[in-house]
C-alpha cells in the first residue's frame, strides 16, 4: 500500500489505462459484435481505447492531505468578516 502512495497522479492513470485497455479489449473479445454495425465493440482498437480512456479518468487528481483538514462545518472564522 505504501507503493501505491508513492506514485504521481499521472503514474496511477498510466497504470490505469493499462488496465483499462485489457478490460477493454477483453471485452471486445468475448462480447465484441460480430456483425461489425456496433460503433465500439466492433473494433479492437477502438474497444481498447475506450477502456483505457474510462479507466484513467477515474483516478483522482487531487492530493490526499490530512493537515488542516476542516471539521465539517460552513462557518466562517472568528476573525472573517462576513
Amino acid at each position: 500500500m505504501e507503493l501505491l502512495k508513492k506514485l504521481t497522479v499521472w503514474q496511477k492513470r498510466g497504470i490505469a489505462a493499462l488496465i483499462g485497455g485489457t478490460a477493454g479489449y477483453a471485452y471486445y473479445y468475448y462480447v465484441g459484435c460480430v456483425s461489425g454495425t456496433c460503433a465500439i465493440t466492433s473494433n479492437p482498437y477502438i474497444s481498447t481505447l475506450y477502456g483505457m480512456a474510462a479507466a484513467a479518468l477515474l483516478i483522482d487528481g487531487k492530493k490526499q492531505t490530512t493537515e488542516g483538514t476542516d471539521n465539517g462545518t460552513d462557518t466562517p472564522a472568528a476573525d472573517q468578516k462576513v
